[in-house]
């Protein structure tokens, strides 16, 4: 049984600074030319690979679209009731605070006409207290 054996391949060995740099082998006569149709026909190939991915995915994206049309439509109906609700509470409590600051200004200057002298300092307003949403949408609103 003979074995063959190979040399492994000699490193290459970087040019010292300084060095000139090595000369580079002179082009063989029509290699370009060869090397130019070699990547013509890789790139003929890719683009046909690139075309039919095209082709069979284009089904698969348009279901795909589709399905996420639905869900936000789905998401709109169901963000819609709820959105209203929170606007009817935002405008019922906006409502009171407008009503307690009226409330408020007129105690102010009906104090100050009776005591004929500046108005008092104004003492500090207290938060609204939060109230929770009305359990249904259906429900009259609390006056």
């Amino acid at each position: 049984m003979t074995e063959e054996t190979t040399r492994p391949p000699e490193p290459e060995v970087p040019p010292e600074p300084g060095a000139p740099p090595a000369p580079e082998a002179p082009p063989v006569p029509g290699e370009a030319e060869h090397r130019s149709a070699q990547a013509r026909e890789w790139l003929a190939q890719l683009q046909q690979m690139i075309d039919r991915v095209t082709a069979e995915a284009a089904p698969a994206a348009r279901d795909v679209a589709a399905k996420a049309a639905e869900l936000a439509a789905v998401a709109g109906d169901k963000a819609g009731p709820l959105a209203k609700r929170a606007a009817e509470v935002t405008e019922d409590v906006g409502t009171r605070v407008a009503e307690r600051s009226r409330r408020f200004a007129e105690d102010l200057r009906h104090r100050g006409a009776e005591s004929g002298g500046p108005p008092p300092e104004m003492p500090p307003m207290e938060p609204p207290a939060a109230e929770a949403p009305a359990a249904s949408p259906e429900a009259p609103p609390a006056a």
